[in-house]
């Protein structure tokens, strides 16, 4: 078989595939048992019909186009990898030409069209130059790390004054979409000040007594009606201050491994210090690679990006009960993103593979249980579930690409905007090396559509075009 490819846009090719007669017999004689498994004549049992008499009765055409249909994803496949393209859309084929086996002459020719991962240039990136912003961990960090912690351990008691800030109200609210009620509940738990319920209730509750109710206007944030102003009535029921422990001895112990408040001070401190690190670490690769989209150029193939847009609003308009929510500057703003999200991964990918990274089993369970975490979910199911979609090489992908980043920071000159320099190696320390996951999975392409295009198969409705 020989494959070559002709570059028609950075992002899109064709590839053009010859296969001998020789190679495609396997894949006739195959159509020839297919075929005569499926028909009946009289003399012969099923599945034993001669291939003479089945070019008499479908036709040899038939059996050639069968053939073709059942080889040609495997030609394909074997294409790419010999041709070392990474396909990221689903391959658009025609057939040219067809071998004639009575007379022994001819080869399948096809060619195939698809979108492929760009190729780039890595720009030098060691010593990559950024600021932050300059901060250090304050003993207002730390009153506020140990406030924090005797919330946890405080009591609830009710008192009888009007609501007013931090202060836990218990309430029964009702909001009204044009006299209709779209919601209701009672007996609500909420702390004055939180800002997690709707747009105005804190400046509604504060000040009502235990009875006394407001109504107030909200623009809806999720939901059926989302994007609506509803009108709400809140009830207030109870109102209750939050009474905290005495920072002393005794709470350090009760509240930690430590003897002393003392102690305990100490121990806060080093974690707002760490978070602190943290902060600026964060800030500093979101500018590394803010920097590297700067530095390098990187064709976006069209068709992947608006079939992902079109993926997006399909799922968003399923989610939203049928409302059209796909606005032109919505749409506008997800093309956005998805594009700069695609420019991201292949130069993370890139870089990925210059410098060798990998992914080692426990750096991939570590992932999963995060972001397990993030969805609600228990780890096993959640990696289960993974499993089964066929995701797990997207999430290879996804950690090798954060280890390329961090790989980059680590060579990055990091200084604060008073002119410190940062020390980020705790946050960009690499993990010790451990058995790395499979090469297959390791490999895992740009983006999810890649994956799917990487073993898309050529169906026979695609095969068929001639």
């Amino acid at each position: 078989m020989k494959s070559a490819v002709d570059n028609l846009t950075p992002t899109r090719v064709k590839l053009n595939v010859e296969v001998p007669l020789e190679e495609l017999q396997p894949s006739i004689d195959e159509a020839y048992k297919t075929i005569a498994s499926q028909i009946q004549v009289p003399g012969f049992r099923k599945g034993k019909v001669p291939s003479r008499l089945i070019d008499q009765r479908v036709g040899r055409g038939y059996v050639i186009e069968t053939a073709i249909n059942e080889g040609l994803n495997g030609f394909y496949q074997a294409a790419v990898q010999e041709t070392g393209i990474r396909p990221l859309s689903r391959p658009e084929v025609e057939v040219n030409e067809v071998p004639d086996p009575a007379e022994n002459k001819g080869q399948l020719a096809f060619t195939v069209e698809l979108d492929v991962r760009p190729e780039i240039e890595l720009p030098e990136y060691s010593g990559l130059e950024v600021t932050v912003e300059a901060t250090e961990a304050s003993e207002g960090d730390v009153d506020k790390a140990l406030d924090d912690l005797r919330g946890r351990f405080g009591t609830l008691t009710a008192v009888e004054r009007p609501a007013d800030q931090d202060d836990f109200v218990t309430l029964d609210l009702t909001a009204k979409v044009e006299d209709e009620v779209v919601d209701s509940a009672t007996d609500l738990s909420y702390q004055v000040g939180a800002g997690t319920m709707l747009e105005g209730m804190d400046e509604a509750i504060t000040g009502l007594s235990a009875g006394e109710s407001a109504i107030f206007e909200s623009t809806l944030a999720g939901g059926d009606h989302e994007g609506k102003v509803a009108q709400v009535s809140v009830e207030v029921k109870a109102v209750k201050e939050r009474k905290l422990p005495e920072a002393d001895d005794d709470f350090a112990q009760l509240a930690s491994e430590f003897d002393t408040i003392a102690e305990l001070r100490e121990d806060l401190a080093k974690q707002a210090a760490e978070g602190k690190v943290v902060e600026q670490g964060v800030e500093a690769r979101d500018k590394v690679l803010d920097k590297l989209v700067e530095m390098i150029e990187v064709s976006v193939p069209e068709s992947v990006i608006d079939e992902q847009l079109e993926q997006h609003f399909s799922d968003e308009a399923n989610e939203r009960s049928g409302e059209d929510h796909d606005s032109e500057e919505h749409r506008a703003e997800i093309r956005s993103n998805t594009e700069r999200a695609f420019r991201n991964e292949v130069i993370l990918d890139t870089i990925a593979d210059k410098e060798e990274v990998g992914v080692s089993q426990n750096e991939l369970i570590d992932y999963i249980v995060t972001t397990a975490s993030q969805y609600g979910m228990e780890p096993n199911q959640f990696a289960q579930i993974i499993d089964q979609s066929g995701q797990v090489p997207m999430m290879v992908g996804e950690v090798r690409r954060r280890k390329a980043l961090a790989k980059v920071l680590e060579l990055a000159v990091v200084t604060d905007t008073e002119g410190n320099t940062v020390d980020l190696s705790d946050f960009v320390r690499p993990a010790e090396e451990e058995e790395e996951v499979e090469d297959t999975a390791a490999e895992a392409e740009v983006v999810s559509e890649a994956e799917r295009a990487e073993t898309a198969e050529v169906t026979d409705e695609t095969s068929a075009k001639s």
